[in-house]
């Protein structure tokens, strides 16, 4: 509404999103979606379990393990061909929920994955695999954040755990997270993505020939092998058949 004046016509304030997506604040999914949308560039909240959380300034703490993260999940999507990464992309997974994670790993819809992307490009639906960097947001990450991962049926959940200096990784089994332990060679091994393998004290070391050497060897395992031809089956399973030519 206009506000006319003897001298000027002026314009109300313009509407703040960020004055409503406060820590804390509670709403459905779809009023957050059309609220984060009209925030700047760089604004970044989630909303979990209903709960509107804002993300803080990040340190090197955060950005370095991140990094590291992301390098090793697009490493191995570049030898397993019909899986994707994301870094920080929304993503929504239910009407109270709708996290923008620090990173996942899924397999493309085309291969037989269990996401889709809606009109505006968001990823639907659970990711095989989440990661997060847990700093400043251990508690949500390991908490309530963990709590909406398991629930939206998450396969696989990793949690680089800073402060405490360790790696959590929570497979799902009978539909909860439970945690597993690394090998005898002090390797964690993901069991939906085979050939996907971290070795802990290198990541936290920051010792990076170490961890891709544990990354090499998954990736030469028969298993991996399986799991690409299995996933070229299910891309030709699922390609859509082409029209029969007609002539003129």
């Amino acid at each position: 509404m206009r506000v006319r004046s003897a001298e000027r016509v002026t314009e109300p304030p313009a509407f703040d999103a960020r004055s409503v997506l406060v820590d804390g604040a509670r709403m459905d999914r779809k009023t957050f979606h059309a609220l984060y949308l009209r925030t700047p560039d760089g604004f970044k909240a989630e909303l979990i379990g209903g709960v509107v959380y804002v993300a803080s300034p990040v340190s090197l703490r955060h950005g370095k393990p991140h990094s590291d993260l992301i390098h090793w999940l697009v490493s191995y999507r570049n030898r397993t061909p019909g899986t994707g990464v994301g870094d920080n992309t929304t993503n929504i997974l239910g009407e109270q929920s709708e996290p923008q994670p620090d990173a996942f790993l899924l397999v493309l819809p085309g291969s037989g994955g269990q996401t889709s992307l809606d009109e505006g490009g968001y990823v639907v639906g659970p990711p095989e695999l989440v990661a997060e960097v847990a700093h400043t947001t251990k508690a949500v990450d390991l908490g309530a954040k963990k709590a909406d991962y398991e629930a939206a049926g998450v396969g696989e959940y990793l949690v680089i755990d800073v402060a405490a200096g360790a790696v959590r990784w929570f497979v799902r089994r009978r539909g909860k997270f439970a945690e597993q332990k690394p090998g005898p060679d002090g390797l964690l091994r993901s069991a939906v993505f085979p050939g996907l393998w971290l070795d802990p004290a290198a990541f936290l070391a920051d010792q990076p020939r170490k961890l891709a050497a544990a990354l090499r060897a998954g990736l030469a395992s028969p298993e991996h092998k399986a799991f690409v031809a299995d996933l070229k089956a299910r891309r030709k399973r699922t390609k859509p058949a082409k029209k029969p030519r007609t002539g003129k």
